[in-house]
């Protein structure tokens, strides 16, 4: 595994945006210089064009006020497209990671599968798109324009001093008093979001049993929890928000009256009066923004947060040696097996050897560890203890986009894609027609699909709606058995199958077996084990049986003989 964390991917997709940001610094330069526009053209005004009575003097000024608030404009929407192109740039380094990620964590963490993770790299990329950013880049400008009313006059400097750190105290009370919260609030939208969301996904089963009221009363109270800590805190960031606005004003009206008692006194010009309180609110302008824009601050950096957690536990892996295409020989040695982060192990001590072309039936009641079995060899769950090879390596050394299309998999419930039915077929990637025909002739399922609107190319969706039950699981067949996969993993795969679905199951088997396709059938009706080589049977976590089917069988037979005998003794 690669040694690093968030500051490492984050660091670099920074670093590759650094020419962006530098850009940006420096178009901040001018733009502040320009800033200084309004508060010189009202000096030259007062002290010359009116003192002297210039209409002369006073079009020059003008027009010349006119020109650099113009590029004054130019200069801030080329700063805004280059921040965009920089977040552009940051999601786009670390989009594919973070996605990844999320699905690393879905895999290991199956109760916790959200899109979160993305949601909070957009919640990035917005914050630096918008004007909160800003306040960062002009903030290091404020000891400058008081320098510049300090030449003024020094009382004017020392106003501007007292006024920012006013509002500077007001910032880090916002931070102390509304960080938490918002925190806090961003969490539980997350989760009523993440219910919503598990709701929609079972909307036909809520709807067909009346359960909507119910489960609504569910999320609207998590819903309200989220709504009630967002509340408290907004508040707070309105009391904040407002008076930072209020005092701003109070300051520049105020210095206003400060300078007007020094231009009474003689010692200020009337110019330098009204340019002093155009300074002073551009000097307290970055601040003022910070303060406003602290909620989308506190969002980012949450979600900033997230991310970190995520992509630290859940880091990019380098790529091991490219091992030889397996044969599809499975070998189990002392295995135990057990859920993502659980020590416990759900299949404790299995020994097996599955050859290519062999057929393996594994039956047992509910919680016996055949799930467990099939993750394992699937690479999905890792093992506590004991070894599961597919030829002479274990599975997870191998590298996943090259062991996966060798892999074929049909769950117990299966998941379409939204897609054309030849792409779901062709796992999405390159469309090859004739592997996507063979595929479906292997699952008995090409006549069935050319009877669809559009045929291979007909579009289906998560849910399947242009399917039924049956399709949808023969479909899935076909994409388990598309391309050239050495192993196949069959859960339940007769579970929405009538009878002429059950008989072309039953072709395709002898179809794997004759390819040589090592393949592994969990399954509750026994009319499927007919096909079958080898019989496993699980009980309680472990392997009690194993062997050839008529072997198993026999002892199977027996021992229920002798259960009957004990019962009726």
């Amino acid at each position: 595994m690669k040694n690093s964390n968030v500051v490492d991917d984050l660091g670099d997709a920074l670093k590759a945006s650094k020419r962006g940001f530098i850009a940006a610094g420096c178009f901040s330069f001018f733009i502040n210089i320009l800033m200084l526009t309004a508060p010189m053209y009202m000096l030259q005004v007062y002290d010359r064009v009116v003192a002297a009575r210039s209409l002369e003097t006073l079009l020059f000024l003008t027009i010349m006020m006119v020109f650099l608030f113009a590029v004054l404009g130019v200069l801030q929407w080329v700063r805004s497209l280059i921040l965009v192109r920089v977040s552009n740039q940051l999601d786009q380094h670390l989009s594919q990671r973070v996605y990844s990620a999320m699905f690393k964590a879905g895999v290991k963490v199956p109760n916790q599968r959200t899109s979160q993770p993305l949601n909070d790299l957009t919640s990035i990329r917005q914050f630096m798109t918008g004007n909160g950013l800003f306040a960062f880049f002009d903030a290091p400008w404020l000891p400058i324009y008081v320098g510049l009313l300090f030449l003024f006059n020094p009382a004017f400097g020392w106003f501007a001093i007292g006024a920012s750190l006013v509002l500077l105290c007001i910032a880090v009370l916002n931070e102390k008093l509304t960080k938490k919260m918002l925190t806090e609030a961003n969490g539980e939208n997350i989760k009523a979001q993440n219910l919503a969301s598990s709701n929609l996904r079972n909307a036909e089963v809520l709807h067909a049993m009346g359960m909507l009221p119910d489960i609504m009363k569910r999320w609207s109270k998590q819903h309200k929890v989220f709504l009630n800590k967002q509340t408290v805190a907004s508040d707070r960031a309105g009391i904040f928000s407002n008076m930072s606005k209020v005092l701003r004003m109070i300051f520049q009206s105020a210095i206003l009256g400060l300078g007007a008692y020094y231009v009474v006194q003689n010692e200020m010009s009337p110019g330098m009066m009204i340019a002093g309180s155009i300074l002073l609110g551009r000097a307290l302008a970055p601040l003022d923004l910070l303060i406003n824009s602290w909620s989308g601050f506190n969002n980012a950096r949450s979600a900033r947060t997230r991310l970190q957690e995520l992509l630290t536990s859940f880091p990019e892996e380098d790529r091991s040696m490219s091992l030889p295409e397996p044969t599809g020989r499975v070998e189990a040695i002392n295995l135990f097996v057990g859920p993502p982060g659980s020590r416990t192990p759900t299949l404790k001590g299995a020994n097996f050897v599955v050859n290519p072309g062999e057929l393996v039936g594994i039956i047992g009641p509910s919680a016996a560890g055949k799930s467990s079995l099939a993750k394992a060899i699937l690479g999905v769950w890792p093992t506590l203890n004991g070894t599961l090879r597919i030829d002479d390596a274990e599975v997870q050394h191998y590298n996943r986009d090259e062991i996966g299309p060798h892999i074929g998999y049909l769950p117990q419930d299966i998941e379409l894609f939204n897609g054309t039915v030849s792409e779901n077929i062709a796992r999405f990637g390159e469309l090859n027609p004739e592997l996507v025909v063979a595929a479906a002739k292997k699952a008995g399922v090409h006549e069935m699909i050319l009877q669809l609107p559009d045929a291979y190319d007909t579009r289906i969706g998560v849910d399947s709606g242009a399917l039924s039950g049956g399709q949808r699981q023969r479909v899935g067949l076909a994409r388990a058995l598309y391309g050239a996969p050495k192993v196949v993993v069959l859960d339940e795969p007769n579970s929405n199958l009538d009878e002429q679905g059950e008989k072309a199951l039953s072709d395709t088997m002898q179809i794997l077996k004759q390819e040589g396709i090592s393949t592994f059938v969990i399954s509750h009706r026994t009319s499927i084990l007919k096909s079958i080589d080898k019989l496993m049977v699980l009980k309680e976590g472990q392997m009690q049986m194993f062997g050839p089917k008529e072997e198993v069988m026999q002892k199977l037979m027996a021992q229920k003989a002798a259960d009957k005998t004990a019962l009726k003794a």
